[in-house]
């Protein structure tokens, strides 16, 4: 009987039968493990329909560890007739040896798991250790070693392929890592080229190379009045290496504010630093704030020195060495106006400006009179007239009221200037001989005539009839109807007028003159 070493626990590896002589109901076998080197490593039970015994694993083997595994088996009859015990035993053995197949397993690791360390900024190619894995199987085949890309993204670290040698790739710094965790993988050569992984860690050494700062950057607060000799601040320091149980920190003034007059430093020798004032008479007007550089030195290998520079600002403090106020600002405003009353000032500014502002926009929002008046009523309507005019008293050429009102150019209206006579009856009771109108009914039409007008404006308007009368002793006064020439008026009239008018007469008169025969002078005799 044979058993693969890819078995898991709990398959079966075999089968065996005893033969019952009697073949009767009372002939049921059983069976047990007696002895053998396979009794840890299998386990046997009894198939109840075919009364089989039932062989199993109960772990898995190894052919590389044991290749051969015996049993001993024993059957017996479980119901014995008492009649027959002397003619027993009624039971048999039997010896079962289990052979291990060899199956094609991966490789294997010397060890479970693997710690390095490497040192820290050291160069690139530097060995930082060697795993080593080997094929079991009666092949042994060769294996071949690679680091997955995923366990190192960046890639710092690079294995042999063939000797299993890790190595970095580039100087590692343990402030920013101090440990990488990495998978090395192994790969059997021929085969079905089966591979197994196992887990690296790397630890990068600390190496003293930052050099140490100020724990805090928190600036120093000082009274104006403070007392020469007082402590203001005691510092300390922290270093981004690993620092060992017996490092210490060393505090000093820079060079250049070494014999400074304003603040000395004492190093305490517990890595902190205390600083004292010097002087009394600190004035925010005349400097606010101060700078003060400190050289940190620590003990490492190799030692690294740094400089912080230590911000002290002076405040105002009350008579118990309380701060009110680290502000410069108060003191340079004007004389006897508090902050209070400035912004009582700038909130005056800032409604005049609101007010202001309002005004101007309601003004532009403010809606024209409805009322135009005539120097106002600016149009861009443009009437062509082309019918030549017969003169002053023609005015059916040119009507100006339609400049007033574009849009009765198109339709008929009557002329507001004809003779009222001719338009309207007379009254009863008027003479027609005395060739009068009556005004008011004149004025009253020409109102109503105005108000039922579609095309008169919307807004009140003022209406002008003008109407030249006729029929005057006088006659028409227009110089359009005067001669032209001086030969067509007689003045003779003017010496009906008496006297007074003598010389007019003489001068615009006809005169009829002639010479008279025998007369010396010549004096014409009108």
């Amino acid at each position: 009987m044979s058993a693969s070493e890819d078995k898991v626990e709990g398959e079966e590896v075999g089968r065996v039968k005893a033969n019952d002589p009697d073949m009767g109901d009372n002939g049921l076998v059983n069976y047990r493990l007696v002895d053998g080197d396979g009794i840890g490593t299998f386990d046997l039970s009894t198939d109840s329909e075919t009364r089989e015994a039932v062989i199993k694993l109960k772990k898995r083997v190894d052919f590389e560890t044991t290749k051969l595994y015996t049993l001993k088996l024993e059957a017996f009859n479980m119901h014995v007739d008492p009649h027959y015990l002397a003619w027993g035993p009624y039971k048999d053995e039997a010896t079962i040896k289990i052979s291990v197949e060899d199956a094609d397993e991966p490789p294997v690791f010397v060890a479970p798991l693997y710690t390095f360390e490497v040192e820290e900024n050291a160069p690139a190619g530097t060995q930082v250790g060697r795993v080593h894995a080997q094929d079991t199987d009666a092949a042994n085949n060769p294996v071949r070693y690679m680091i997955p890309r995923y366990t190192d993204v960046e890639q710092f670290f690079s294995v042999n392929s063939e000797d299993g040698m890790i190595t970095a790739t580039r100087p590692l710094d343990r402030e920013t890592q101090p440990w990488h965790n990495i998978s090395v993988s192994a790969t059997e050569i021929g085969g079905h080229h089966q591979d197994t992984k196992v887990r690296v860690n790397i630890r990068v050494k600390d190496r003293n190379d930052n050099a140490p700062e100020f724990a805090t950057n928190n600036e120093v607060l000082m009274c104006e009045n403070v007392a020469p000799g007082k402590v203001i601040e005691t510092i300390s320091a922290v270093d981004k290496d690993e620092m060992a149980h017996r490092q210490r920190f060393t505090f000093s003034l820079a060079p250049e504010v070494a014999h400074n007059q304003n603040f000395s430093l004492k190093d305490n020798a517990d890595s902190t630093a205390s600083v004292y004032v010097l002087r009394k008479g600190f004035s925010r007007l005349t400097q606010d704030v101060y700078f003060l550089p400190v050289e940190i030195n620590d003990n490492g290998v190799p030692p690294m020195s740094g400089t912080g520079t230590l911000t002290v600002r002076v405040c105002s403090c009350d008579s118990k060495d309380t701060i009110l106020s680290c502000n410069v600002e108060p003191y340079v405003l004007p004389a006897g106006l508090s902050t209070g009353a400035l912004i009582a000032i700038l909130a005056c500014i800032v409604i005049l400006l609101v007010i202001v502002v309002l005004f101007v926009a309601l003004r532009r929002q403010k809606k024209e009179p409805l009322i135009v008046f005539e120097e106002e009523d600016i149009r861009e309507n443009i009437i062509t007239y082309d019918d030549e005019g017969g003169g002053e008293e023609d005015t059916e050429a040119f009507d100006i009221a339609t400049l007033q009102n574009p849009d009765g150019a198109n339709g008929f209206h009557p002329r507001k200037d004809m003779k009222p006579e001719l338009q309207f009856p007379l009254r009863p009771g008027v003479h027609p001989a005395a060739n009068s109108v009556d005004v008011d009914d004149f004025i009253k039409t020409r109102v109503a005539e105005a108000d039922s007008d579609p095309t008169a404006p919307p807004y009140d308007s003022i209406q002008i009839y003008g109407y030249e009368g006729r029929g005057s002793l006088a006659g028409s006064l227009s110089s359009l109807e005067s001669v032209t020439t001086e030969s067509d008026l007689d003045y003779d009239y003017l010496r009906s007028w008496g006297p007074r008018f003598k010389k007019l007469a003489d001068l615009y008169g006809t005169k009829d003159c002639s010479v008279h025969e025998g007369d010396d002078d010549d004096d014409d005799d009108c």
